[in-house]
């Protein structure tokens, strides 16, 4: 079984969470991505958040919240994604970077335009009572 190893930044804002769209896709995911060899969660999530939103996350602040795991989107069956997400806090102006089209706000309505994981992802930030 294939499985994709991420990272994801849980940023929440008047109980939504942002979301990001890539260039010529349709489905929304939580901004983040994939380690490099040798790279750590912090270092990764920090130039992976910088590379995608232009924003520096604030080292200090980043603090684990869970990972999940499901089929990846549009990927063959069987492939599983595993997202270690985190919290953290920013500095600079979050914008559209990179292969990032769209960035938005998701509420929990919004979930049917997200990806299998962030799916399940924002059921857990619902159950904990984060978004709305």
């Amino acid at each position: 079984m294939n499985e994709i190893d991420k990272l994801a930044w849980l940023y929440i804002k008047d109980k939504q969470l942002l979301g990001a769209r890539s260039k010529g896709k349709t489905t929304f995911y939580i901004p983040g991505g994939k380690r490099e060899p040798g790279e750590s969660d912090q270092a990764a999530l920090i130039r992976e958040i910088k590379e995608e939103l232009s924003v520096n996350l604030i080292p200090t602040t980043i603090k684990y919240a869970e990972t999940f795991k499901a089929q990846a989107h549009d990927k063959p069956t069987g492939t599983l994604v595993k997202i270690a997400c985190y919290f953290a806090d920013f500095t600079e102006e979050i914008k559209a970077n990179a292969e990032i089209e769209e960035v938005i706000w998701l509420s929990y309505r919004d979930k049917e335009r997200c990806s299998p994981v962030t799916q399940i992802i924002m059921d857990w930030l619902k159950s904990q009572e984060i978004i709305a």
